[in-house]
């Protein structure tokens, strides 16, 4: 947890948050791109987290989108929570249809494993991820969805 930390918490808990989505989103690449990939808008704030990147289901084409994420074990855990949009990230679709993904930390590539959580693993996972981001439950509330929760693993 970072300096900046409890700030981002209370600005991430802003109703109208989700519009801006878009520009963050951007910010954060352009962010990304010039440092290399070694500082984005959740480091500034104190945050973990990685940029999955996954090929499109229908393109092909590899995206890449930031994610927080809550490290577990040696694995990542994210969720596909959209600020509690009702509707689900395009990033899960993409990540359900194909069998690894890559992740990128500090600038470097990991293949990954992922799994996507259930029942007790899915309740475990999602306090550690309320332990990280607790607007996970604002975002729980904002939508009648249930927010997946995935476990990523090096792919060794």
């Amino acid at each position: 947890m970072g300096l900046l930390t409890p700030i981002a918490v209370r600005v991430g808990a802003i109703s109208w948050m989700p519009k801006l989505l878009p520009v963050i989103e951007k910010t954060d690449m352009r962010l990304q791109r010039a440092s290399g990939g070694r500082v984005s808008v959740l480091d500034i704030a104190g945050l973990p987290n990685l940029v999955l990147r996954v090929p499109g289901r229908k393109s092909g084409v590899v995206r890449s989108t930031p994610l927080l994420c809550a490290p577990r074990d040696g694995d990542f855990l994210i969720a596909g929570s959209y600020f509690g949009n009702p509707k689900m990230p395009a990033w899960v679709h993409n990540l359900r249809a194909c069998e690894t993904a890559e992740i990128v930390r500090d600038g470097s590539a990991t293949r990954v494993r992922w799994r996507e959580l259930d029942g007790d693993d899915r309740a475990r996972a999602w306090q550690d991820l309320l332990d990280v981001w607790p607007n996970f439950r604002l975002y729980e509330q904002r939508t009648d969805r249930v927010i997946p929760v995935f476990s990523l693993a090096a792919d060794d």
